[in-house]
């Protein structure tokens, strides 16, 4: 079994890490602790996540709600009986319906066993999701995240990470991606942990700032 966080344990790893990096423990000190993102391990998860890659959330998330509306519980049997047309329709651009299609029949063919990955390492994980069309580092990376809940996963890929870190610790914009992991070397073996803290910083610095009614 590979180390993973849960709801049980979440805060009091917030707290170790806060203890590490001061950082982070402005962060808890004024926005409090993020939210304990969680996702089953199933097909309509990993389609979840698939529709995220490179639009927004809502964009995402809307996709996900039509496609639900059409076919009721998302499968992988249900999506398969699905024409180019009707996918269309539920906001699936023609290269999500290829990556999605691709997952789909892997899991109807047994040849990805999702259930089993909760065993594998990292490293193993990786392997062979990538196998799977349209998936890379990045979709395995929220996988391991928000799904199996590892707990030492940072996406160098995703910008909402790496602009939160970089604003966080008055970092350049030019800083790389190397040596952005040599910053967090000391959160280790908790990135996952100090990653939703920079998430939860990243979305509550762009709320807009509520105007004190002073009259």
């Amino acid at each position: 079994m590979f180390p993973v966080f849960s709801a049980d344990n979440f805060h009091q790893l917030c707290n170790l890490l806060a203890e590490k990096d001061g950082d982070l423990a402005f962060v808890l000190e004024r926005y409090g602790y993020p939210p304990f993102w969680s996702r089953p391990n199933n097909f309509e998860s990993l389609v979840h996540i698939i529709l995220e890659q490179q639009v927004s959330l809502a964009s995402a998330l809307a996709a996900l709600n039509k496609l639900k509306s059409k076919i009721g519980e998302i499968t992988a049997t249900k999506f398969l009986g699905l024409s180019n047309d009707e996918l269309r329709a539920c906001y699936f651009s023609r290269q999500k319906t290829v990556y999605v299609r691709d997952l789909a029949e892997k899991l109807v063919s047994g040849h990805l066993d999702l259930s089993s990955l909760e065993r594998f390492s990292d490293g193993e994980i990786r392997t062979q999701l990538k196998q799977i069309k349209g998936i890379g580092d990045w979709t395995v990376d929220i996988y391991l995240i928000f799904i199996l809940h590892h707990t030492d996963v940072f996406p160098t890929g995703d910008l909402a990470a790496v602009n939160a870190l970089k604003s966080l610790k008055k970092l350049p914009k030019g800083t790389t991606k190397e040596e952005l992991l040599t910053t967090i070397l000391h959160w280790e073996p908790y990135r996952t942990i100090g990653l939703m803290i920079l998430w939860h910083y990243y979305l509550e610095e762009r709320k807009p700032i509520k105007r004190r009614n002073n009259t």
